[in-house]
């Protein structure tokens, strides 16, 4: 059954992949991005021809996440929504010291509050609707193994991901259900590391550099390293596809998508585990899940 779907920061990586495997499985699919008339025209383009070339149902539309007024708008435009998938999000690499507060702030904007402004939007509509799927791409470092020079940009996933357990719980009772989708070091097929942002405070860094140089080549090969070499990106957006296409009541509340094992999948299970028992034991189990 097609379905309305928004997508945050889709003009590349995951969420563009998503779009595409979405769309492809006959949904209504919103691509959220910024400055579509500036530097991301190339990315709505790509979207309208990728449409056309398939005879899907594509759409590119205006959402800065980091401005409530943008995301109204996305929303209001669109209408009723059945599924909402939160990607939107940006990475950081460095020394943790040499990051201003200012820039740990911009970053948790952009990973954490973005998720709140969308979600303030929403799941008004979906409240009262009594249904919908809203799916959390998280990440294995929230809860794997973590290599150092990745600081900021892992509290903030880890920010997202502990908001996206809370939400879950909130949102059975009005029939929402929430995924959380964990990939793991995925080295090629996104622009994270590509585009990652770095240290304002170039001094500290540069002191860094006198114990820890070459320490971030180091990591982004090793990560390379240990995926397969059929770890693409594009295993992340079915698994989104597959999520989406199971009936309501059966999508999983956590997946891993980690070729590079990381070991976020054994941390998470017992979290997981720990959450499901004591949500029990003080007579909450309704909230693990949409009645159907």
């Amino acid at each position: 059954m097609s379905q309305t779907i928004l997508i945050t920061g889709a003009s590349s990586g995951f969420g563009a992949l998503t779009a595409r495997a979405l769309a492809d499985e006959g949904h209504t699919v919103y691509a959220g991005m910024r400055e579509t008339t500036g530097r991301n025209a190339p990315q709505v383009e790509a979207a309208a021809q990728y449409a056309k070339d398939h005879g899907v149902d594509l759409r590119a539309i205006e959402l800065d996440v980091n401005s409530q007024d943008s995301v109204d708008a996305a929303v209001a435009q669109i209408g009723a929504l059945d599924v909402l998938i939160h990607n939107a999000g940006h990475m950081v690499t460095g020394p943790a010291e040499a990051f201003t507060p200012e820039q740990l702030a911009e970053l948790y904007n952009v990973n954490v509050l973005s998720t709140q402004r969308v979600n303030r939007a929403v799941l008004p509509g979906m409240r009262h609707r009594g249904q919908g799927l809203v799916v959390w791409v998280s990440s294995s470092s929230v809860k794997g193994g973590t290599p150092p020079y990745l600081a900021p940009y892992f509290a903030a996933k880890a920010g997202m991901d502990s908001l996206a357990v809370s939400y879950a719980a909130e949102l059975a009772r009005w029939g929402v259900e929430t995924s959380i989708v964990v990939p793991g070091s995925f080295t090629s097929g996104t622009n994270h590391f590509a585009h990652s942002g770095h240290p304002a405070d170039t001094a500290v860094e540069a002191e860094y550099e006198t114990k820890y140089a070459g320490l971030m080549e180091q990591v982004a090969g090793k990560l390379a390293a240990l995926a397969p070499e059929n770890a693409d990106a594009s295993l992340v957006s079915d698994e989104i596809a597959r999520i989406v296409a199971l009936p309501r009541g059966e999508r999983p509340y956590r997946v891993h998508i980690d070729p590079a094992d990381d070991g976020s999948e054994e941390v998470s299970d017992v979290a997981d585990r720990i959450r499901r028992e004591f949500l029990t034991r003080i007579e909450l189990q309704d909230l693990l899940a949409v009645q159907v």
